[in-house]
């Protein structure tokens, strides 16, 4: 799709299903960069002016500011990634990420705003594989240069609290 019709309602049902599987391959694409690592990849997803946010369930409900991660444009993206891979001290661990429930919420002459439910799952040496995130991807994405990208991305986990140490991207 080259043109961004007015809303969903606007397409037909061969439309709509084209519109979700884009979107679905988009975020299954975004979920297999981070499982493999490829931070370089995973920045890709994004724009020069992007929001990204990981925040709880309870700040994101009362509007708070505060987030446990928060990068605004792809410098800070970047930074992010140097800081992993330079600069971080921390137990190796193995994430795997799943997705469901994509939705497309509406679409606009600017773009698509949707969702997405996640899970992540942790994995240490020395010890067993657990839940360490569980939430929903609040997103706007946006066609540039013929690709889809992330305009903004909140990611609000619904934890009480997280297990161990949030130290890659959602």
């Amino acid at each position: 799709m080259t043109q961004q019709p007015g809303s969903m309602q606007d397409l037909d049902a061969a439309g709509r299903a084209q519109v979700r599987a884009e979107l679905r391959d988009f975020y299954d694409d975004y979920a297999f960069a981070l499982d493999e690592f490829d931070l370089d990849r995973w920045s890709t997803f994004f724009t020069d002016d992007c929001l990204y946010r990981v925040v709880s369930l309870e700040n994101h409900t009362a509007q708070l500011p505060l987030s446990t991660m928060q990068c605004e444009g792809i410098g800070m993206i970047r930074d992010r990634i140097a800081g992993i891979r330079e600069t971080a001290v921390f137990e190796p661990r193995v994430l795997r990420h799943m997705v469901s429930g994509v939705q497309v919420n509406a679409i606009d002459a600017q773009g698509w705003s949707s969702q997405a439910n996640f899970a992540i799952f942790e994995s240490m040496s020395d010890r067993e594989a657990h839940l360490l995130l569980v939430g929903r991807y609040i997103d706007r994405v946006v066609r540039e240069g013929g690709a889809l990208k992330f305009r903004q991305r909140i990611c609000v986990f619904d934890n009480y609290r997280i297990r161990t140490s949030l130290i890659y991207p959602v």
